[in-house]
């Protein structure tokens, strides 16, 4: 009788390991058929691209190869100019998202959670929102000089607002019977905040916070092509003085590489930190 239980014991284990491994298996290769699905369309575009460059119905004085871009690349690879300016371009963007950021989530827990405090500074703020980038990069290079100050600001200022919206937008929609809960249990008011308020507004977060790193991409773009001597945008502008068309599309393709690394990071920390969501995940 024992040897029949410790029999079926280890076919029932066998069986589990393999279910587990089929299980293992079909997720890695649905993981291989998404990432081949998502460079489907790049592959194709950059090979059209190629060949009519090839065949001359491209000017290459305005739209250069993938080829020649790569060549370029390569070749400020290995001099180290790429990695330089890189360098000093992220650690930018970096300091102006991580100042625009913080401020901007402070901001929209306080307006959130207040609606005295939304009435006074709401107005204000969202009439700000408006200003654009251009309009006022030329103050801040007046008020801050030409110096580190005056870049990580205006980096900060665009990263403030998209965190600070959704922020609000995620707390407002709380659903309201969890605070009769919350004063039932008699929560007090940091209590509130950090078990109720930032938890169920998580997902509103972290989508402002992918939205707030965009732009402060795009607040790195402006404030290096405005004024500075160093960074991808410096660089940028550098070539479009002097016509050099491969290395414009360098800078491009490195912008648009970090934003998709920096949005593909917390996209993957989103989803690690909102397993509990049962959402809708598209149809086929």
């Amino acid at each position: 009788m024992r040897e029949t239980e410790v029999v079926g014991k280890k076919f029932i284990g066998q069986a589990d390991q393999r279910k587990k491994q089929r299980t293992k298996g079909n997720v890695q290769s649905i993981k291989l058929n998404n990432a081949l699905l998502g460079l489907t369309l790049p592959i194709v575009l950059l090979v059209s691209w190629e060949i009519a460059g090839v065949m001359g119905l491209l000017n290459p004085l305005l739209l250069p190869t993938p080829s020649d871009i790569l060549q370029e690349f390569a070749a400020l690879t290995y001099s180290g100019e790429l990695a330089r300016h890189l360098g000093i371009s992220a650690w930018r963007a970096f300091l102006g998202f991580l100042l625009g950021g913080s401020l901007g989530l402070a901001a929209g827990i306080w307006v959130g959670v207040s609606y005295k405090t939304e009435r006074l500074l709401d107005p204000s703020l969202q009439m700000l929102r408006t200003l654009p980038h251009l309009a006022i990069a030329p103050l801040f290079i007046l008020w801050f000089g030409f110096g580190e100050s005056s870049k990580i600001l205006l980096i900060a200022k665009g990263s403030f607002f998209p965190l600070y919206v959704n922020t609000f937008l995620g707390i407002r929609s709380v659903d309201s019977k969890l605070f009769d809960v919350a004063r039932v249990l008699e929560f007090s008011r940091w209590k509130i905040i950090t078990k109720l308020i930032v938890p169920s507004a998580l997902p509103n977060i972290f989508l402002g916070i992918r939205l707030s790193i965009g732009v402060a991409w795009l607040g790195l773009v402006v404030a290096e092509m405005m004024g500075s001597t160093s960074g991808i945008g410096y660089l940028i502008n550098d070539a479009r003085a002097f016509s050099i068309i491969t290395v414009v599309f360098v800078g491009i393709i490195v912008f648009a590489l970090l934003g998709k690394l920096s949005d593909s990071a917390v996209l993957f920390l989103e989803r690690k930190c909102l397993k509990w969501q049962d959402t809708f995940k598209g149809g086929q």
